[in-house]
């Protein structure tokens, strides 16, 4: 039996939302694959992937059986006791990685926190209390939690919140020379995007990676690897640091972890590990049996070699031809980024209006995102179609020819 709903409609947003978002004007009802409809029966392709996040598309028939199968068993007994699916998931990211263990939360933003906490946490243990001081990019972003967005590289995002988190030294992206000036004794941990992501898909020099972890071993820092967004095969390896081949201390994960299910996940070493003990920090909803059953048949799927080499395929298929778009009608002066997280650098002449792009895109049934202003960001399904790619790419050509006409 199908439950009767009240009907709602855009314009309920802007009288019972906290108006800290300007969602689009129309609302999307249903989705399948890489398509999605709206309350109108409007038909869009979606390169948008909820931010990076609907790594399998939407209605995925895998993980719906996984998340209704869970559903009809068990969905929350909380960490007073562990669960199977959480387990399962665990071992499952164990064996794929460098880390022996998990902390399994609910958004990027609580991985973050959980790594950031335990370098201070190790660094305390280890060395005593002067040793706390991370260092960041510029432009970086680590979530919205104060601790996390005091660590961004981003002040509109901290200001305004009173006084902000002290210790935390922000430097610019792949400058290997600002990064060795700002490491001391007092570094606990060294904390990068292996692409940044909302600071512009702007992805790491392989050298300065390295050095990060040269200079994290030196000065016994943590290096700690924000993989929420270049995560669980987005950059074309099950994580980036994999294409690097550089290994961090810690690393988090979330967005693509649940493709659309809220679930994130911290990996650390045995020996960082340990400093988190019983007590020292938690989450009441983390390692839930329904999130973790959904991130199993996600890794189950995303992990093989069927679906990181399809990654590498299409973004040779999405560079080439947002290159010929760009050149065509003088939009872009670049395409940068890994795997499926694509960046589309606007051209002097349009820098500053990604969100006009966005608008001219949903115009034709495109959903695209930005990444700042000058940056139009294609963040699509890992296994999209390439019917979806071309016709996609159509309605984006089509949307920039009437804004470049205009």
């Amino acid at each position: 039996m199908s439950v009767q709903h009240d009907a709602v409609q855009r314009t309920d947003f802007d009288q019972v939302m906290v108006p800290n978002y300007a969602p689009a004007a129309f609302i999307p009802v249903r989705g399948e694959g890489s398509r999605v409809w709206d309350q109108s029966g409007r038909e869009l392709i979606d390169f948008a992937g909820g931010i990076a996040v609907n790594v399998l598309g939407h209605a995925h028939p895998a993980l719906v059986q996984a998340l209704t199968e869970q559903a009809g068993k068990l969905w929350h007994v909380s960490n007073v006791y562990t669960n199977e699916p959480a387990l399962r998931l665990a071992k499952k990211l164990v064996d794929a990685t460098f880390a022996d263990r998990v902390f399994f939360c609910n958004s990027g933003a609580e991985a973050n926190e959980a790594a950031f906490k335990l370098a201070r946490r190790v660094a305390f243990d280890k060395f005593g209390e002067d040793k706390y001081e991370i260092i960041a990019a510029t432009n970086s972003f680590h979530g919205r939690t104060l601790f996390t967005v005091n660590v961004g590289g981003q002040p509109k995002y901290s200001d305004g919140f009173g006084p902000k988190i002290q210790g935390i030294t922000h430097v610019p992206y792949n400058d290997i020379e600002a990064l060795k000036a700002a490491v001391s004794d007092k570094t606990c941990a060294i904390v990068l995007e292996p692409v940044q992501g909302e600071g512009g898909v702007l992805p790491a020099d392989l050298a300065y990676l390295q050095a990060a972890r040269e200079l994290c071993d030196k000065h016994n820092a943590l290096l700690v690897f924000d993989e929420v967004q270049s995560g669980m095969g987005r950059c074309g390896e099950l994580f980036a640091y994999m294409h690097y081949g550089v290994t961090p201390d810690v690393l988090s994960s979330a967005k693509s972890l649940g493709g659309g299910f809220p679930i994130a996940a911290m990996l650390t070493r045995d020996e960082f590990a340990k400093h988190l003990a019983v007590g020292t920090h938690g989450t009441t909803y983390g390692g839930n049996a329904l999130a973790c059953a959904v991130g199993e048949a996600v890794i189950d799927i995303v992990n093989t070699p069927a679906v990181l080499d399809g990654v590498k395929a299409r973004h040779q298929i999405f560079k080439a031809r947002l290159q010929q778009i760009g050149e065509q009608y003088g939009l872009f002066s670049g395409v940068r980024g890994l795997g499926l997280l694509i960046g589309a650098v606007l051209s002097d002449a349009w820098k500053g209006k990604a969100k006009e792009v966005l608008d001219a895109a949903v115009a034709e049934g495109l959903m695209v995102l930005q990444a700042g202003p000058d940056v139009v960001r294609f963040a699509p399904s890992l296994v999209v179609s390439e019917a979806d790619i071309e016709e996609g790419l159509e309605r984006f050509e089509r949307s920039v020819a009437k804004l470049t006409r205009v």
